[in-house]
């Protein structure tokens, strides 16, 4: 349980350190808990969503389901995204792009990719009936967790542990891990609305592969930035998935 525990302290801005302390050591194996994770931050969004579209338009509703996992996450993954931006966007080799993602400062890629991401998020889901994008945030969250959680699996840390952001190496998942993580990513599927739905999977787990392909060509690895960015775009490819599946 202090395993998952750690998960929650890790991905979320809620309180759940004051339930007990966690020794440092867990926070090695939160990734297997991701998925487990995005029930919780997409449960709380798709809360949001419904309960504000009885009083308010659809599109403010989103805007505040959106709100709503960015402040549960204290956008944890937003600022990988912003840095794996800015440091394949401005660096030419290896060594330039960790020292670049490493930096806390945010860089004119870094602020494009976010701006081009949030309207994308924004207008593919309300490009969907309120019931449907609320299903589709269901399930897409936590099954682009686990796509992206596969990562550690497949690339080795790209820097130390002392070189880390949060000094802390990802362990990689063993067989009961792994299945752990399949499993809590996959049952929320359940809430799409349509079988037909289902096709959508095979875009996170290509971006997920073309990705972490380009990864180990330009770094050799991975860094806890490249955790962050491939979620979100993982997710975001979800989301083009049922938007096509949707229109046709």
């Amino acid at each position: 349980m202090l395993r998952i525990l750690a998960a929650f302290i890790f991905f979320t801005r809620l309180p759940f350190w004051r339930m007990a302390e966690v020794p440092n050591t867990y926070f090695k194996n939160v990734v297997t808990y991701w998925p487990l994770t995005g029930w919780l931050t997409a449960g709380l969004s798709v809360c949001v969503l419904y309960a504000a579209s009885m009083v308010l338009p659809d599109s403010v509703s989103l805007l505040l389901a959106m709100a709503t996992r960015l402040l549960v996450t204290g956008c944890l993954h937003e600022d990988g995204l912003a840095d794996f931006f800015d440091g394949f966007g401005g660096g030419t080799n290896r060594e330039r792009i960790l020292s670049i993602m490493k930096d806390s400062h945010i860089g004119s890629y870094g602020v494009i990719g976010l701006l081009f991401y949030f309207a994308f998020y924004y207008a593919l889901l309300s490009s969907l009936p309120i019931t449907i994008a609320g299903a589709v945030i269901l399930a897409g969250d936590p099954f682009s967790k686990g796509v992206a959680a596969m990562i550690i699996n497949r690339l080795p840390y790209a820097r130390n542990e002392q070189e880390a952001k949060n000094k802390t190496v990802y362990s990689c998942m063993t067989l009961m891990e792994y299945i752990i993580c399949i499993v809590t990513a996959v049952i929320p599927l359940i809430w799409l609305p349509e079988k037909i739905y289902l096709w959508a999977i095979l875009f996170p787990i290509a971006t997920w592969w073309l990705l972490t392909f380009f990864f180990q060509r330009k770094i050799q690895g991975y860094t806890g930035d490249c955790c962050g960015a491939i979620f979100l775009l993982c997710e975001l490819s979800f989301y083009f998935g049922i938007v096509m599946l949707y229109s046709f």
